[in-house]
């Protein structure tokens, strides 16, 4: 997501506040806060696949091996 689409959904945010959003606005926000969710959980399960823990009994084990690397959905 680039920092566009962030600055929009920020403008559509203050606009709603301020004096609401025409029905056209209000799906481009649902869909712009749709795509964000989207990266940001990407992100986070991108980061996860690539932690090392020790288990217990000493062993290291990767998530991204041990649950699998999942989609980013």
């Amino acid at each position: 997501m680039n920092e566009e689409k962030i600055k929009r959904i920020n403008e559509l945010y203050h606009k709603s506040k301020a004096e609401g959003l025409t029905d056209e606005e209000l799906k481009e926000q649902k869909e712009l806060r749709s795509e964000y969710i989207a990266a940001i959980r990407g992100n986070i399960r991108a980061q996860l696949n690539n932690i090392d823990i020790q288990e217990a009994d000493g062993t290291i084990v990767n998530l991204g091996e041990k649950y699998g690397h999942r989609g980013t959905h």
